[in-house]
């Protein structure tokens, strides 16, 4: 992944984005940028993901640490996923404000209102 882009720029569908909010939640970009191309090659879409297991999901992601809790939750929002309407994000099992900011923008062409986050505020503040 280039390390001039923001990992959401390089995701290439909308369940990409939510397992890429999940692994960015307290965790460096560049940790994660050496993660999902990998990830993603081996789970490309829910359906793929759910065929696994969460013990080799918590495998490919050990080093962002939290790697059980991040499984679980990557396998959760899966779930919800495959029966979510695509609206609202936080709908999402592992979604919160940041993931559901980082949807709005990047996939609903949307600015929320008191974004947290401060490179989802950089970004914004470029587009402007």
């Amino acid at each position: 992944m280039r390390d001039d882009l923001m990992v959401q720029q390089q995701i290439g569908s909308r369940w990409q984005h939510m397992v890429a909010v999940i692994c960015l939640n307290q965790t460096g970009r560049k940790k994660v940028k050496k993660v999902l191309p990998a990830f993603f090659n081996k789970f490309p879409d829910p359906s793929s993901l759910l065929q696994s297991d969460r013990d080799t999901i918590a495998d490919m992601i050990k080093t962002l640490g939290m790697h059980n809790v991040r499984a679980h939750r990557i396998w959760r929002m899966t779930e919800d996923y495959l029966k979510w309407d695509g609206e609202d994000a936080t709908r999402l099992f592992g979604i919160g404000k940041y993931g559901s900011d980082s949807y709005e923008i990047f996939y609903k062409n949307n600015i929320p209102e008191n974004i947290q986050d401060k490179e989802l505020k950089k970004y914004v503040d470029k587009m402007e």
